[in-house]
């Protein structure tokens, strides 16, 4: 496994970092981001689509468990897992996203544990103070631990 541990001291940094990162991103990533509510995996995730040219705007999809976004350079698939707490078993097709055509995030990954593909990049942010994040990326698996993420850090 190979980590990655940045920081970011505002809002509108996450949001660039996320930017960065979707240049190394390719069909079929599946993307774990863990973090206590507020503390910016929607704003990461933003940044990644705009990143993929996606020109909608990204919405955190805790009530809606899936929002799809088409219409950039590749497609993105943003789950919360967090409302399948207390329903665990319920079969939703997750394997067509983690299989499919895009690049799928998964906010409250613990939730599906099971679902979630050995391979794939987990994604960390803890809050150090009201703008300052720490950001640690882990990569799992030979299909991201191969890939030359360049100049990220």
């Amino acid at each position: 496994m190979i980590k990655y541990q940045l920081e970011t001291h505002s809002y509108e940094e996450t949001e660039a970092l996320g930017q960065k990162l979707s240049k190394y991103l390719k069909v079929g990533d599946v993307i774990l981001m863990n973090g206590d509510l507020g503390v910016g995996k929607t704003t990461l995730t933003r940044g990644l689509a705009r990143g993929l040219d996606i020109k909608k705007n990204v919405k955190s999809p805790t009530f809606t468990l899936i929002r799809e976004y088409q219409d950039g350079r590749i497609p993105l698939y943003h789950m919360d897992a967090y409302r399948l707490e207390s329903s665990p078993d319920e079969d939703l097709g997750f394997d067509e996203y983690f299989n499919g055509d895009g690049i799928t995030i998964v906010e409250w990954p613990q939730f599906i544990k099971d679902e979630v593909p050995e391979e794939h990049m987990s994604i960390n942010i803890t809050r150090l103070s009201d703008e300052d994040r720490q950001i640690e990326i882990k990569l799992h698996g030979q299909k991201y631990e191969n890939r030359d993420f360049g100049d990220l850090v």
